[in-house]
C-alpha cells in the first residue's frame, strides 16, 4: 500500500509514518510555525533520525501532513453516514473541516511554498473534498433532507468562504454560526437541526 507521501512502504515503516503525520498535524495546530521537528518526533514516539529518513526537509513533512489530513477528512464521510442522517452527518463533517483548517493555518508559510512547487496539489484537494461532499449530498437527496439543486462544488466553495473569513481559533463560534446558515440553505426546511429546533419560534 502506498504511503500518504506516495512512496511504497513496509507495514512497520507505515505505522511510524502514520504516527509522525498525526503528531505533525497536532503540533502544527497547537504551535503553528513554532512546531519543531524534534518535538514532533518525540510526540510520535520515534527518534529524530526516523523522522528525517521519512521526511528529510520540513517542506516534505508539511506536504505529507497536508495530504494525510486531507485524505483523513475525506475518508470520514462513510463513517458519519453510517452513524447519522445525511444532513446531520454533513454538518458534523463541516465542523471537522474547521479543525482541519487549524492545522493548515499552522503550517501556512511552508505550505504556500509547497503549493507553488506542486500545482496539482490544490486541485487534488478540491477533488477529494468535493467527492466527500457528493457522498453526503447523494445520501441526503435519497433521504429527502438535502436539496438536489445545490451542487457539491458550490457547497465546497461556500464552506471555503466561511473558513476564509472566520478560520482562526478566536472566530470558531462565528464560523459555526456561518456553517449553520450554509446548512439552512443546503437542506430542506432545516431538517438537520432536529425536531426541537424546528419547533422553536
Amino acid at each position: 500500500m502506498p504511503a500518504p507521501s506516495g512512496r511504497p512502504i513496509r507495514a512497520d515503516a507505515r505505522a511510524n509514518e502514520d504516527r509522525l503525520l498525526a503528531a505533525a498535524a497536532r503540533a502544527f495546530a497547537r504551535d503553528g510555525a513554532a512546531a519543531t521537528l524534534k518535538q514532533i518526533a518525540k510526540d510520535a514516539g520515534v527518534g529524530i533520525g526516523t523522522l528525517y529518513r521519512r521526511f528529510p526537509t520540513r517542506e516534505e513533512l508539511v506536504d505529507a501532513t497536508y495530504r494525510y489530513e486531507t485524505a483523513r477528512l475525506a475518508a470520514q464521510a462513510p463513517d458519519l453516514l453510517r452513524e447519522l442522517p445525511a444532513d446531520r452527518a454533513l454538518r458534523a463533517w463541516m465542523s471537522q473541516v474547521l479543525d482541519y483548517l487549524v492545522t493548515k493555518h499552522g503550517m501556512a508559510d511552508t505550505l504556500r511554498t509547497v503549493l507553488r512547487s506542486d500545482v496539482e496539489l490544490s486541485s487534488q484537494t478540491r477533488e477529494q473534498l468535493t467527492s466527500a461532499i457528493e457522498e453526503f449530498r447523494r445520501a441526503g437527496i435519497a433521504q429527502g433532507v438535502i436539496r438536489a439543486d445545490v451542487p457539491a462544488a458550490d457547497i465546497l466553495m461556500a464552506l471555503a468562504g466561511v473558513t476564509l473569513v472566520a478560520g482562526s481559533h478566536r472566530q470558531r463560534a462565528q464560523a459555526e454560526r456561518l456553517l449553520d446558515l450554509l446548512m439552512d440553505s443546503t437542506t430542506r426546511a432545516g431538517s438537520w437541526r432536529g425536531d426541537a429546533d424546528q419547533r422553536a419560534p
